[in-house]
């Protein structure tokens, strides 16, 4: 072990990640984050990508459960440069024909798209949304908090019983009934598009509370982002994690989480070096977490753990544009985020390819164009666009770009970004002659990119039913392992996805919980049988302790 000790060793830099170590070091404890990338931020960096100037968010660019959150808000992360950049519209889901139904932070504007596609149905989604509009906050702490959701506890007396017990019905139903209630017109495809940001198929328990949780989130704080990227979210973190004392380490991959005698004492990086903790969190997948504790982790954790089952693959592409996307939908040209496929028949049609093992001639795109409202992200007069679509597992993506020769080697990538641009065109025509430089990510890119998304799981995990409550394992202390002292605490734990930082605090309030709580006597049985002497539990400095820092 070398000589550098900390109080607590947080793994992985990402939103989850920083915002664990901020935890931490607010209660007392001196804290050292490390990641393996380059840069920190994990999930939420930003690069040049295309060309020079042009600034495109990684992975997650779209962060309304970001400006929601409630864990950010107390951090007030805005002293430290962050500031959420609205575009005028949240999201629209444009028709080929040029119509399209629009979610707006004006529930009336929406109400109106919506009734121009179904007739009543601007209506029936006023009256749906209404109750949980003005109870807002009921909801939202029901869906950004902690495991278990004890907050959802007010949901009784924000809307009774009935109300409570349909909420708990919507947290049950396929977004298919959901709209078979409330949108019977075309315009049911705007619910679809934003329940597939899920994995739950449309026909399956949990799909409508994922569209209905991301269109009420546009209807009260907006589908906002960073001004100039995501990167500025983790600036303003890691900020506030230097401020505290806290201290952060890239090109610093965790390689083994030591232990000894079922608890924690440090982790290993790649090369050999070893840091020493009492308190570990790994914002990592339970299969990589079992990867650097081995067998500390006892065969029962385990076996549970590799049960965790990862969501769809996914390509990203991202262009740099030379001028602002043509819509055809005039609504469309001010959103942040355009949702491209056209009518759910369409929608079913791309699903089911993907289900049969091929990749749409016209999949579903969720694609955003942050310019339109933050030209800092891009030259003068210049713009960016990104997509994401879900692919099958099996595609070949092997990048043929730099093989001399290419004459019997087909490039799926190359191809599938011009399927992926046609379908853009159907609904933007010009979009391509607009193009100055695209560039690709396929599954392998963005997991070698970011290892806690193995196979391009942007999703951090399947939200099948089962799944979407119990992450990473089923436990009433989902953050604990069997080793005192490490924690898991990235997107694979309740509540899931989406850059919130629920899941980092809440692993670090547990951790800090721990440390306060001595360990119960052990018990050996047998010949000789003796009691081990209950550990105190404290971290090796108190909570008052000076912080040290070295910076980043």
């Amino acid at each position: 072990m070398s000589a550098a000790r900390y109080d607590a060793i947080v793994i992985g830099a990402g939103p989850n990640g920083l915002t664990a170590a901020v935890t931490l070091a607010r209660g007392g404890r001196s804290v050292l984050c490390v990641e393996a990338a380059p840069t920190l931020g994990g999930a939420a960096s930003t690069a040049e990508l295309t060309l020079p100037g042009f600034k495109h968010d990684v992975f997650s660019a779209v962060h309304p459960a970001g400006i929601a959150s409630p864990v950010f808000a107390e951090l007030n992360l805005e002293r430290h440069g962050l500031r959420w950049i609205q575009p005028e519209l949240a999201m629209v889901h444009p028709l080929a024909d040029g119509r399209g139904a629009t979610l707006s932070r004006d529930l009336a504007y929406t109400a109106r798209s919506l009734d121009a596609l179904g007739d009543g149905d601007g209506r029936r989604w006023a009256q749906f949304a209404g109750p949980y509009l003005r109870h807002f906050e009921a909801v939202r702490a029901t869906m950004l908090s902690r495991f278990p959701p004890v907050a959802g506890a007010r949901l009784l007396p924000a809307f009774g019983l009935q109300g409570s017990l349909e909420f708990v019905r919507l947290l049950l139903m396929p977004a298919e009934a959901l709209a078979g209630e409330v949108l019977r017109g075309e315009g049911e495809v705007w619910l679809y598009g934003s329940a597939m940001h899920g994995d739950a198929p449309l026909t399956a328990a949990g799909s409508a509370i994922a569209g209905v949780w991301l269109n009420l989130l546009g209807h009260v704080v907006g589908w906002p982002s960073p001004e100039g990227g995501a990167g500025g979210l983790t600036g303003a973190l890691a900020s506030l994690l230097h401020e505290l004392g806290g201290e952060t380490r890239t090109n610093a991959p965790a390689t083994r989480v030591l232990s000894s005698r079922g608890r924690v004492t440090g982790v290993e990086l790649a090369g050999g070096e070893r840091i020493a903790a009492r308190t570990v969190i790994a914002t990592t997948p339970p299969q990589a977490l079992i990867g650097l504790a081995g067998d500390a982790l006892g065969d029962s954790y385990t076996r549970r753990a590799l049960r965790f089952r990862f969501g769809p693959q996914t390509i990203k592409l991202d262009w740099a544009l030379d001028a602002p996307v043509p819509w055809t939908n005039e609504d469309a040209r001010r959103a942040g985020t355009v949702h491209v496929v056209g009518s759910a028949e369409e929608l079913r049609s791309a699903l089911r390819d993907i289900a049969r093992g091929r990749l749409p001639e016209q999949p579903f795109l969720l694609s955003g164009q942050q310019t339109i409202a933050d030209p800092t992200r891009a030259p003068a007069g210049k713009h960016t666009m990104w997509a994401y679509t879900h692919t099958p597992p099996g595609v070949d993506w092997t990048d043929w770009s730099d093989w001399s020769d290419r004459s019997d080697r087909s490039d799926e990538r190359e191809r599938f970004a011009d399927t992926i641009e046609r379908q853009v065109e159907r609904f933007a025509p010009g979009f391509r002659e607009r193009i100055l430089a695209r560039h690709i990510m396929a599954p392998g890119d963005l997991a070698a990119r970011n290892a806690s998304i193995p196979g391009g799981d942007v999703g951090h995990g399947s939200y099948a039913m089962d799944q979407l409550i119990f992450r990473p394992v089923a436990s009433l202390s989902p953050y604990s392992t069997p080793v005192r002292g490490l924690f898991i605490g990235g997107a694979a734990t309740f509540p899931g996805g989406a850059v919130h930082g629920v899941n980092g605090r809440a692993a670090a309030r547990a951790a800090l919980r721990e440390a306060r709580i001595p360990r119960p006597p052990r018990l050996r049985l047998g010949r000789g049988a003796e009691r081990a002497p209950p550990a105190t539990g404290r971290a090796h400095r108190s909570a008052g302790s000076r912080l040290r820092c070295r910076g980043s």
